[in-house]
């Protein structure tokens, strides 16, 4: 039993540190390739993990050998447009200039009421209102809607929008994030002077505190705190 937790933990570190390295992309979001060398680790982990005949070191070569393949291969589709063409395949166009393109979607088994759903989650119930639908080699569908039907930004008003960055965490679950504090110019004295204005004794009362681009502080207090 000792033996099984000990593969099975050793295994397990080496597949999170191989899908570390193979990106931080959620599933729907790889391309075939490395969708098939993922279920191909999967598959190879389990194998020694339950089976305690096979030798450990099978295991983690082959994972090995499949992580070396999915890092050259990205690498080769990162130097060559042809290699990406022909590894990842290319976006397919499903509607041009409004019209629903017949041949792409019997090309690619991909029947209307796939691509009126797809649109429906984009927020476009109308495919009268879309001027392109593409289907990106990931099987993502981009949409681009006719000119009348795009949402209005501010530079269609001729309005000027201030900068708006990303608030940076100051606090976490009562814990000070030092180095986001440095990175705007403040110190943990500026900190508690502004938290002790706003009702808390200590930082430690508050759950989540942060600071956006135009200097407003939002905070709240931990429950029961």
């Amino acid at each position: 039993m000792l033996i099984v937790f000990i593969r099975a933990l050793i295994l397990y570190t080496i597949v999170v540190i191989t899908m570390r390295i193979m990106g931080k992309r959620q599933i729907g979001q790889l391309q075939p390739f490395e969708l098939v060398i993922a279920v191909l680790i999967a598959e190879l982990a389990g194998i020694p993990m339950s089976d305690t005949d096979i030798p450990l070191i099978n295991g983690v070569v082959a994972i090995l050998t499949l992580l070396i393949s999915q890092v050259f291969l990205s690498y080769i589709t990162l130097k060559s447009n042809r290699a990406r063409k022909v590894v990842c395949g290319a976006p397919s166009i499903l509607i041009e200039n409004g019209k629903i393109a017949e041949k792409e979607l019997r090309r690619l088994r991909y029947n209307i009421n796939d691509l009126i759903e797809q649109l429906r989650l984009k927020n476009y119930a109308n495919i009268s209102d879309v001027e392109y639908a593409i289907l990106e080699t990931d099987g993502q569908l981009s949409v681009i809607p006719k000119s009348s039907k795009r949402p209005v930004i501010t530079e269609d008003l001729h309005i000027a929008a201030e900068y708006e960055g990303l608030p940076l965490s100051l606090v976490i679950d009562g814990r000070v994030i030092d180095k986001n504090l440095h990175a705007l110019g403040k110190d943990r004295e500026w900190l508690v002077q502004q938290v002790q204005a706003m009702g808390f004794g200590s930082c430690k009362e508050i759950l989540f505190a942060s600071l956006d681009s135009s200097g407003n502080l939002f905070t709240q207090r931990k429950t029961g705190g």
